[in-house]
């Protein structure tokens, strides 16, 4: 192999391989950006729900039944919020998993026991708080 011959294959070569680092840190810059995107929308995701739960328990009758209309939007807007925490569970970081489950629980609490006085707002305000300061950190 000539020495001019041997320079371009080198060259080629090296070009090729810069060529392939530059695409595989593209397609990973893409994919933890992607990945951040979907973070972020599990989270608004699960606060919609955090917030129907919010009113559902605003708007909870001092009676009710199963089967009532109030129970009637009740379960299903406590069951979508149970899901949506698991989502957060299962695709955010982990430090978001207590407080997360924690408000959860809270909102499932104010929704289905009775308020013995206490404001909904003033049961929910600490986990809430706690939820959204560790949600803006981990999605900062």
């Amino acid at each position: 192999m000539a020495v001019g011959g041997g320079l371009t294959y080198l060259t080629q070569r090296t070009t090729q391989r810069a060529a392939d680092r530059t695409e595989e840190r593209r397609r990973a810059a893409t994919l933890a950006e992607e990945r951040r995107a979907e973070q972020i929308r599990t989270v608004l995701e699960f606060v919609r729900f955090a917030l129907e739960a919010e009113g559902v328990a605003h708007a909870r009758p001092p009676r009710w039944e199963v089967g009532d209309e109030w129970y009637r939007t009740a379960r299903p807007t406590v069951d979508s919020l149970r899901i949506a925490e698991k989502g957060v569970q299962l695709l955010c970081a982990p430090g978001l998993h207590i407080p997360t489950t924690a408000y959860a629980l809270a909102l499932n609490q104010a929704v289905w026991q009775e308020h013995d006085g206490v404001s909904v707002t003033q049961r929910l305000e600490p986990f809430k708080a706690e939820f959204l300061a560790v949600a803006r950190s981990g999605l900062a």
